[in-house]
């Protein structure tokens, strides 16, 4: 199991539990997140829009460019902001801590 700790909107720690392959969005969801994740992680939307804490960012494998794309379509992107439907937990990411955006929006239905 690969610990992972959500901060919410009101700094509100939710630790997690995930398997190794299983994606963020996923994981995010099964603990109560507001990650609405729309496209079902085809890319199409920004409603999984997750800020990953800085320490964990070079961690992870950089986004694609069809992944920055769609962030520049999220609200409150930081620098080290990502999707969580592209993020998949490994044994490496065990204590990832991620912060999710109080502002959300998703451009299906502006």
């Amino acid at each position: 199991m690969v610990r992972v700790t959500f901060v919410t909107a009101k700094d509100e720690k939710i630790e997690a539990n995930a398997f190794e392959g299983q994606r963020l969005l996923e994981l995010g969801q099964a603990a109560g997140m507001p990650l609405e994740g729309t496209c079902e992680g085809q890319m199409a939307c920004s409603t999984c829009h997750v800020v990953v804490s800085p320490e964990w960012f070079d961690k992870l494998p950089p986004a694609s460019d069809d992944e920055e794309d769609m962030l520049d379509l999220a609200a409150a992107v930081t620098r080290t902001s990502r999707l969580s439907c592209q993020i998949n937990v490994t044994a490496d990411l065990d204590g990832l801590t991620v912060h999710i955006p109080e502002e959300a929006r998703d451009m299906h239905r502006v």
